[in-house]
């Protein structure tokens, strides 16, 4: 854990999958299982990677609307169970943080920046998968779309993930796709958008606040929004 002592200079708040973490192989090895006791042909990572971002019953939902499976209810539930069942026992198997991530956080917490997660894998999960990873240290709030009981792209997610964090303005959020921008924006807060992740149209039609490539360059650019604010 960082030795900072200081006053905290704001709070960065990070989306996981797709911005901290390659989660993609788990999740698909886990959607293929679902496929296969389904009799379904199998979903694969490619395709996997376009339904990730709104959280696991969708991205069953968006799974068996692709084998062309008509969505009932209670069929539907039974699916959405099997996977999380699924998906629970390999979180960590094959998901691995982006490069320079440890190195990174490192960093922004020793220069002072509060950190959280903000993410619509549900809280256990996330935690569990971050812990594995050996990262679950540097964030005091860890928050899925069952914490606050709502979920990105509802401003509140972020904003109360934030508020939990308790490092005070300004906050900044970092994420991967077209529903952390607009969650951002309809909470009032810079994003940065990372260009590796998952998103499904270009990120820079979006006009995030920065658009990088590579995680190592967060904190330089925190920085900059952070002076931009104040000025």
């Amino acid at each position: 854990m960082t030795s900072f002592r200081g006053e905290h200079i704001g709070t960065v708040v990070f989306d996981l999958d797709g911005t901290l973490v390659d989660s993609v192989p788990d999740l698909a090895g886990s959607l293929d299982g679902l496929m296969r006791e389904m009799g379904l042909e199998a979903i694969g990572v490619s395709a996997t990677r376009k339904l990730i971002g709104h959280g696991i019953p969708n991205l069953v939902r968006g799974a068996l609307d692709l084998r062309a499976v008509e969505w009932q209810d209670e069929q539907g539930k039974r699916a959405i169970k099997r996977f999380t069942e699924l998906y629970s026992g390999r979180l960590s198997q094959e998901t691995r943080p982006y490069p320079d991530v440890e190195q990174t956080l490192a960093v922004l917490a020793d220069d002072g920046w509060r950190l959280a997660v903000c993410t619509n894998k549900i809280e256990l999960y996330a935690k569990a998968i971050l812990r594995d990873l050996g990262l679950a240290h540097f964030f005091p709030v860890i928050a899925g779309p069952d914490t606050f009981g709502v979920g990105k792209p509802d401003p509140r997610h972020l904003l109360e993930t934030a508020r939990e964090a308790g490092g005070g303005d300004p906050v900044i959020f970092v994420g991967d796709s077209e529903v952390d921008v607009a969650t951002a924006k309809a909470a009032g807060v810079p994003v940065i958008a990372v260009s590796y992740g998952y998103a499904k149209s270009p990120l820079a039609n979006l006009l995030p606040d920065a658009l990088i490539d590579r995680f190592a360059d967060i904190p330089q650019v925190v920085s900059g929004l952070a002076k931009a604010g104040a000025s």
